[in-house]
């Protein structure tokens, strides 16, 4: 697991071609991501995915993080 990675999440490159996902499944963390902001709650997406509800905490916590990371150029009308 790299240095920026969160506990709960891993990338491995034999596991879901390398995409973050929570460990110890192939549950990737966009999936998780998705499924909250389409309108579900934790709870449900906990339910759906066979994860506890700190994995999608964790989830949303590591989208949070790339996301802060990124350089936002404004888009030209």
């Amino acid at each position: 697991m790299g240095a920026m990675a969160k506990p709960r999440i891993e990338i491995d490159p034999d596991v879901h071609h390398g995409k973050p996902v929570i460990e110890g499944t192939r549950v990737p963390v966009h999936l998780l991501v998705g499924s909250m902001a389409g309108g579900m709650t934790l709870e449900d997406v906990a339910d759906e995915y066979g994860v506890e509800t700190e994995d999608v905490k964790a989830a949303l916590e590591y989208a949070s993080h790339l996301v802060s990371g990124e350089d936002v150029q404004p888009l030209e009308a």
